[in-house]
């Protein structure tokens, strides 16, 4: 019996290209596919697959709430994380929300074929570089050094939290209903008033002052 897959990403091309690496594979089939959070529920719902490729920046809903949705509402289904993001704050959360796999979109197709075979039979899977930067941090404690969430106003917190989600510029600047140059405005002042440098940074600042869930 073929492993089923569910493909999860806003870029078409991405999609078309994996789903051609995959069907060629034995024992694997692309089943189903979404281009954001809403589309990948209702395409879980319907065909119920045994795993989903899962991005982290999706447009209107993070792969973050969407692999927790799954998790709540179909907990048969395997969640792979599969992105460019490769911060430890990312992993993380993905990994609390149920997801079993994270693999990062620079990887070979030989890492994410081990990765599929993995979860299907309920063990974890990271990327080797994944796996290095867990380590990087595995004995680091986080800063309390940086100012409070109140040094932030409301406008910039509604920024730093979508930010902290995986959520890009121009969804951001859509959601808030601002333009892009206001939201970038709004990162360099957040980045000035914290102290801090990466989006990396910006996002374990989020989850530890409850801007998104931990």
């Amino acid at each position: 019996m073929k492993l089923r897959i569910v493909l999860t990403d806003d870029h078409r091309m991405f999609r078309d290209t994996l789903r051609r690496v995959l069907d060629d594979e034995p024992g694997l089939t692309v089943v189903g596919e979404a281009g954001d959070g809403a589309e990948a529920l209702q395409v879980v719902g319907e065909l119920q697959p045994d795993v989903m490729l899962l991005d982290i920046g999706l447009p209107g809903m993070s792969g973050i709430e969407v692999a927790r949705q799954i998790q709540r509402r179909h907990p048969r289904v395997k969640v792979i994380a599969l992105t460019g993001h490769s911060e430890r704050p990312f992993v993380e959360e993905m990994m609390r929300a149920g997801a079993l796999g994270y693999v990062l979109k620079s990887t070979g197709v030989d890492e994410l074929l081990r990765a599929l075979r993995a979860v299907a039979v309920g063990q974890h899977f990271l990327s080797t570089e994944v796996i290095g930067t867990m380590l990087k941090y595995v004995n680091a404690e986080a800063t309390s050094e940086t100012p409070p969430i109140v040094t932030l106003t409301p406008r910039e917190q509604a920024v730093l939290s979508l930010l902290a989600g995986g959520r890009r510029s121009a969804d951001i600047a859509t959601e808030l209903d601002i333009t892009v140059a206001a939201v970038e405005v709004h990162r360099r002042n957040i980045k000035g008033k914290l102290g801090l440098h990466t989006t990396a940074e910006l996002t374990r600042y989020a989850i530890r002052e409850g801007l998104i869930p931990a």
